[in-house]
């Protein structure tokens, strides 16, 4: 059926561009909403609808849309920087859950590059020759130095402790320690607890013993 309504679109869209390649603009534009009209009602149909989804369905066509359809992407780049995308992008970046995924997304790739480059021997050559510029170091010195550079990383430093990703590290890295000095109180409440019951057992058995050496002793003196 999916087969059928495509080859019967085929068919009437090439009559129609034939007809309207004969015909005037009137006609072009009357044959135009004709056109327009027929798609749309095919596609309300429940034939209509589900060759549409069986279409959507198709992993390879959504690839194809994606990847080599001009006008998705220019759409899609239109979506993005229009003024409800940016509304959008605005309102995920104020999700903290969102910010911390993207984040780590974003943290892994970077990792992955600059492991990458410093692997790279042009790479570490050049950032060596970078170093030993004594222009470079002077500047790297001075700019270090400055007060605009320390306001810039105390910024830097604020921002990177207001940021959800840095927030759930610090929360993570708390609740273990506070766990670890949980286990290492339980411990020592643990030995406390076995010292003080052997030190009263060996304290019972000595006042015993004393007892019983001064019952013989007082035994022996009688008979003698």
């Amino acid at each position: 059926m999916f087969r059928m309504i495509l080859t019967s679109l085929i068919i009437l869209s090439i009559i129609f561009i034939s007809a309207c390649n004969g015909g005037g603009a009137s006609g072009k534009e009357a044959d135009y909403d004709a056109t327009k009209k027929m798609v749309v009602d095919i596609l309300q149909t429940e034939d209509g609808k589900k060759a549409l989804r069986e279409i959507l369905a198709d992993e390879k066509l959504k690839q194809q849309l994606v990847i080599e359809s001009e006008v998705v992407k220019k759409s899609i780049n239109e979506v993005l920087v229009s003024e409800k995308g940016k509304e959008m992008w605005k309102k995920l970046f104020e999700d903290p859950e969102f910010v911390k995924s993207y984040a780590k997304s974003m943290s892994e790739e970077q990792k992955k590059l600059m492991k990458n480059l410093m692997n790279d021997s042009e790479f570490q050559k050049q950032m060596l020759e970078l170093m030993q510029n004594p222009q470079i170091s002077e500047q790297m010195l001075s700019v270090m130095k400055g007060q605009e550079f320390r306001k810039h990383l105390e910024e830097t430093v604020q921002q990177t402790l207001q940021t959800p990703l840095f927030q759930a590290k610090i929360s993570e890295l708390l609740l273990k320690a506070a766990e670890e000095k949980s286990k290492q109180e339980s411990g020592q409440q643990s030995g406390g607890e076995g010292g003080g019951s052997g030190g009263g057992s060996g304290g019972s058995g000595g006042g015993g013993s004393g007892g019983g050496s001064g019952g013989s002793g007082g035994g022996s003196g009688g008979s003698s």
